[in-house]
């Protein structure tokens, strides 16, 4: 059983059923989008792990956090934790762009997304949060 950070409420199923329940509760192009936002996170980092937090919001993890899909009534929002320190030659962010540490892809209905360039921010987001994890400290 997965425990919601937010409420402690045991959930039945794992995560992964979790996230496939929210995208078909979506039931519309918000739904669409965000499973294959999922399908090109796990394509681009095999090893990620899935999670529930914040009420439900999916975040993808490999030793930190990559990123987390979070849906509204007219956008899907990628929030890339570390973003401000990825590179992006493709210019994908396009939210969240004032921070120092943050960064966000807007989603709305009917745009394409640009799967090579989300696999890249994707790795490059692994990649820092694997260089930037804390080492543990010797005795």
């Amino acid at each position: 059983m997965a425990k919601d950070d937010a409420t402690g409420v045991e959930q039945v199923g794992s995560t992964s059923e979790l996230i496939d329940d929210k995208i078909r509760e979506l039931g519309d192009w918000r739904g669409t989008t965000l499973a294959k936002v999922r399908a090109l996170i796990k394509q681009a980092e095999p090893d990620v792990i899935e999670e529930l937090k914040w009420r439900g919001v999916p975040v993808w993890s490999h030793e930190g956090i990559i990123c987390t899909g979070e849906t509204y009534k007219s956008v899907v929002k990628l929030t890339f934790a570390k973003g401000a320190s990825i590179e992006d030659p493709s210019r994908l962010f396009n939210s969240s762009l004032e921070g120092n540490t943050r960064r966000a892809i807007d989603i709305h209905e009917n745009e394409d997304i640009d799967e090579e360039a989300l696999k890249a921010l994707i790795r490059a987001a692994a990649a820092l949060s694997v260089s930037t994890r804390k080492k543990p400290k010797k005795a």
